[in-house]
C-alpha cells in the first residue's frame, strides 16, 4: 500500500484545511457571542437576475433600508438585558459582481456540504472588497431578484462557520420589511441559533413560540424569529409583516448566549 498516494495526500491537505478552519471558527464564535460590544453586519448586494431593474434597485439602496434590523436587535437587547445596547450595527457594502458557489442539493451529503462550505468561505475571501478583519463581523451577501409569479426564491442560509449569510431577497421596496425578517433570521444562524419550524413551516411548540405559556395559547401576537411565522392555531400560522412582529424566544436566546428574561 502506498502511504503517500495522491488520494492520501489530498485527504491530509483537506484535514489540515479543516483543522485551521475549525480553530478560526471557534475564535469567531467567541468574538460574536460575548455581546459586550456591537457586531458589525456588512450587507453586500448582488444582482441575482442580471436585470436592469434589479441593478437600479441596488443602486438606490442605503443604510436606512436596513434600519429595521438594527431596531430589532436593540429591542432584544433591552428585553434580555444585554451589556451591548445595540448588539448589531448594519452597514451597506459594495455591490458584488460574482455569484457565490451553489450549495449541494442534498444537504445531508456531509462531504459535499463540507467542500461547499470551504468553497464559499474562499469565495467570500476573494470577493471581500476591503481589508478589514472578519473575525468578529458578519457578512451578508444579499442576492436580489425581480418577483416572478409562481416562483419562490431559493432558500437563504446563514453559516456560523465563517460568519457568512447568503440571502435571497426581492428587489422591491414593498418587500423591504420582509427581506429584513429573512436577514435577521440568517444573522442569528451565524451566531448559533437553530431553526424552530417543522417540515410544513409551522412553528415548533414550545421552542418556536414567543409565549408558549400563554393561555389561551392561540393566537400568538409575535413570531419567534427562528420559527419565522406567527402561530394562529395548532396547524395555522402566518408570516409577520415586519420585524416589529417578531421576537427572540427563550430557546434561541440560550443558543446565542443571551440571558433569558423572566417576562
Amino acid at each position: 500500500m502506498k502511504v503517500f498516494s495522491y488520494r492520501n495526500i489530498r485527504v491530509l491537505i483537506l484535514l489540515f484545511i479543516l483543522a485551521i478552519a475549525a480553530i478560526y471558527t471557534q475564535d469567531q464564535r467567541l468574538s460574536t457571542t460575548l455581546w459586550f460590544k456591537p457586531i458589525d453586519v456588512v450587507i453586500y448586494p448582488i444582482n441575482g437576475d442580471s436585470s436592469q431593474k434589479t441593478a437600479d434597485y441596488i443602486r438606490q439602496l442605503s443604510k436606512n433600508d436596513f434600519h429595521d434590523i438594527d431596531d430589532f436587535f436593540s429591542r432584544g437587547a433591552k428585553r434580555y438585558h444585554l451589556i451591548a445596547e445595540q448588539p448589531v450595527i448594519t452597514s451597506l457594502g459594495k455591490t458584488i459582481e460574482k455569484m457565490p458557489p451553489t450549495p449541494p442539493r442534498d444537504r445531508n451529503a456531509i462531504f459535499q456540504v463540507i467542500v461547499w462550505s470551504l468553497k464559499l468561505r474562499y469565495w467570500a475571501y476573494q470577493n471581500n472588497p476591503d481589508d478589514k478583519s472578519n473575525n468578529s463581523r458578519i457578512r451578508l451577501y444579499v442576492i436580489y431578484h425581480q418577483a416572478t409569479e409562481g416562483q419562490a426564491l431559493a432558500h437563504s442560509l446563514g453559516l456560523q462557520k465563517g460568519l457568512i449569510g447568503i440571502i435571497h431577497a426581492y428587489a422591491n421596496t414593498k418587500q423591504s420589511a420582509q427581506n429584513a425578517v429573512v436577514m435577521a433570521h440568517e444573522i442569528l444562524h451565524t451566531v448559533g441559533a437553530t431553526d424552530k419550524y417543522d417540515a410544513n413551516n409551522h412553528p415548533i411548540y414550545p421552542s418556536g413560540y414567543v409565549k408558549p405559556e400563554q393561555k389561551p395559547l392561540y393566537p400568538q401576537r409575535y413570531a419567534e424569529i427562528m420559527a419565522g411565522r406567527i402561530p394562529l392555531a395548532e396547524q395555522s400560522s402566518k408570516m409577520p409583516k415586519s420585524l416589529k412582529f417578531t421576537q427572540v424566544g427563550k430557546t434561541t436566546a440560550t443558543e446565542i448566549n443571551w440571558t433569558p428574561s423572566n417576562d
